[in-house]
C-alpha cells in the first residue's frame, strides 16, 4: 500500500479515535470521496493496535493501578481502587462485546456502512452531546464511578458501533449526563476503550492472521506507529482543551459534517 495512503488512514484513526467524532465513520468515509482502495482489515486492526498503545501511555499511572487489581478482581475482592477499577472497566465492556457479536453475525455491520447511516449519527448524536455537554451536572469526578454509572457508559458504548455515532462521544455524552466534569468524563471513556479497542483488535486479528503476508504486516506496523503517535498528539490536546473549552467545537463539526453527508446521500 502506498506510503501516503498509509499516512492518511493513521493520521485520521489516530486523531478521530479519541475526538467525540467517530473514527470508523472518517475510516468508512475516506476511500469513497478520496476514490482510493480501502485499506482493509489488516490496516484497520494496526491502527486501532496504534491508538490502543496510545491511550495505555497517556493513562499509563490508572492503566497500572488497574493492573495491579485485577488480580484481585477476579478473586472477586473489590475493596481497592485497582481492583475496583478493573471490575467497572470489565463491566462496562460487556454491553459492547455482546453488541459486536451480534452485529458481526447478523451482518448488520457490514450493511450500515453506508453515508445516509452516517450522517444521521453524527448529525443526531451531535445534537445529544450538546445536550449533554450543556445540561450536565460537574460534582462527580473519576474516583466516583460506581457500577450502575459503568453499566450505563457501557450501554452508550454499545450504541457507537453503529458507524457514525463516536465511542468516545457516545460514552462522554453518558458521563456528562451522568454528572461527570469535562476532564473526569473523558478520563472515564478513554479508560473505557482500552478493553473495547483490545478486544475489538483481537477479533479482527484473528480474521486476518491467516492472510496476512510480510508486505501486509510491513504496512501494518508502519501504520500502527504512526496513529499512535496521531492519538497521542490528539488526546493531549484534547484533555488540556477540556480545562477551559467545552465540546462545542466537535458538536459543530459533527453537525456540518452530517448535514453535508446527508445532502450527499439523499441528492
Amino acid at each position: 500500500m502506498p506510503l501516503f495512503h498509509l499516512f492518511l488512514v493513521a493520521l485520521i484513526q489516530g486523531i478521530t479515535e479519541f475526538l467525540p467524532v467517530s473514527s470508523s465513520g472518517h475510516l468508512i468515509l475516506l476511500p469513497r470521496f478520496l476514490g482510493i482502495q480501502d485499506q482493509g482489515q489488516v490496516i484497520d486492526v494496526s491502527v486501532h493496535v496504534g491508538t490502543l498503545v496510545a491511550v495505555i501511555l497517556y493513562f499509563w499511572q490508572d492503566v497500572k493501578i488497574g493492573l495491579a487489581g485485577t488480580p484481585r478482581m477476579l478473586t472477586g475482592r473489590i475493596d481497592t481502587p485497582g481492583s475496583k477499577l478493573a471490575f467497572l472497566l470489565m463491566i462496562a465492556t460487556i454491553p459492547a462485546i455482546a453488541f459486536g457479536l451480534i452485529l458481526k453475525i447478523t451482518g448488520l455491520s457490514d450493511a450500515m456502512r453506508s453515508i445516509t447511516v452516517i450522517g444521521w449519527t453524527m448529525l443526531i448524536f451531535g445534537i445529544v452531546l450538546y445536550i449533554a455537554d450543556q445540561k450536565g451536572g460537574t460534582s462527580k469526578k473519576a474516583d466516583d464511578w460506581s457500577l450502575r454509572d459503568a453499566i450505563i457508559m457501557g450501554l452508550w458504548q454499545a450504541v457507537a458501533l453503529i458507524p457514525g455515532t463516536s465511542r468516545s462521544g457516545a460514552t462522554i455524552t453518558a458521563a456528562r449526563q451522568l454528572g461527570y466534569n469535562r476532564s473526569d468524563g473523558a478520563k472515564l471513556a478513554m479508560l473505557m476503550s482500552i478493553p473495547t479497542i483490545f478486544a475489538s483488535g483481537v477479533l479482527l486479528g484473528i480474521e486476518v492472521i491467516a492472510t496476512a503476508d510480510v508486505a501486509a504486516a510491513r504496512d501494518g506496523a508502519i501504520a500502527a506507529v504512526m496513529s499512535c503517535f496521531a492519538a497521542l498528539a490528539a488526546l493531549s490536546l484534547m484533555m488540556r482543551l477540556l480545562k477551559s473549552v467545552s465540546f462545542t467545537p466537535y458538536v459543530i463539526y459533527r453537525i456540518a459534517l452530517g448535514v453535508v453527508l446527508l445532502v450527499i446521500a439523499y441528492s
